[in-house]
């Protein structure tokens, strides 16, 4: 249920580290690290929508590569912020600059997106062109990092007779593609598969999992040292913050649109 994923890009609270502690940023070229002793302590925004507001006080940005202009993000990078772009690697929408790419045979039922559908991910060869250039739009625009979205269509009902193996293999060819292109890899939702995937990606994005139910299944993550950046859409802060701040989550609430608003949890 992400929202407004064009070809996406991703800026990565719980307790953050004040400005001039923050690790310092990797120079364009290289993929963002994220230091297992600092997973719980990110503060973090996710803007899709809007001009990107630069003053936030969060050390990590989710962003949208296709929107957001190389004059953003390279304010944000003089400020010392991390950015991440989100990438729908599992669907194409026929707004997608790219979406004449995706050849018949790949495309698949309705997916969650407004006018957006399932591919074929048993089709690497076709698929790997196009994902690799979403991903160095992200690279040349100073993104070090990289949040796959759309990466479960096999818990839906895509148009094609793949299930969960092949959506493991996927993924997996999805991440290591990630990282041969300098981008740090982060899994966005997918639940379901976490236990399987967490050795292959950097870093967890979800939505919800208070609501849901779900946190205790990005433990993998945690238990790993990596960051899970973590987004309620519903409910005060102190209330959910309880349980997600117990998990070692970066949390927040956000609005749907996934505009510049955002509450953080409290600092503890």
């Amino acid at each position: 249920m992400v929202r407004r994923i064009g070809v996406v890009a991703v800026v990565l609270l719980v307790t953050g580290p004040l400005t001039g502690c923050r690790p310092p940023a990797v120079p364009p070229g290289a993929p963002t690290p994220w230091p297992s002793g600092t997973a719980r302590h990110w503060q973090w925004q996710w803007q899709l929508r809007g001009p990107v507001d630069p003053d936030v006080d969060a050390d990590v940005f989710l962003l949208d590569p296709v929107t957001v202009t190389s004059a953003e993000t390279a304010t944000l990078r003089e400020r010392g912020r991390r950015l991440i772009c989100q990438v729908p690697v599992g669907s194409y929408a026929g707004q997608d600059p790219d979406a004449t790419r995706y050849p018949a045979a790949v495309r698949g039922a309705p997916a969650r997106r407004t006018g957006s559908h399932w591919v074929d991910v048993r089709r690497w060869e076709a698929l790997r062109p196009v994902l690799a250039d979403r991903f160095r739009l992200c690279r040349g625009k100073g993104f070090g990092a990289v949040a796959i979205t759309d990466a479960d269509g096999y818990a839906h009902r895509p148009g094609f007779p793949f299930g969960f193996d092949d959506q493991l293999v996927f993924n997996r060819r999805v991440a290591e593609l990630a990282r041969s292109l300098d981008l740090s890899p982060g899994l966005v939702n997918d639940v379901a598969q976490v236990a399987a995937l967490a050795p292959d990606f950097d870093f967890a994005v979800n939505e919800e999992c208070v609501r849901l139910r779900q946190c205790a299944r990005l433990l993998p993550f945690v238990d790993a040292g990596k960051p899970v950046f973590h987004v309620e859409y519903a409910g005060a802060t102190a209330s959910f913050c309880v349980t997600s701040v117990g998990y070692g989550f970066a949390s927040i609430r956000k609005n749907r649109t996934l505009d510049a608003w955002r509450q953080p949890c409290p600092a503890t």
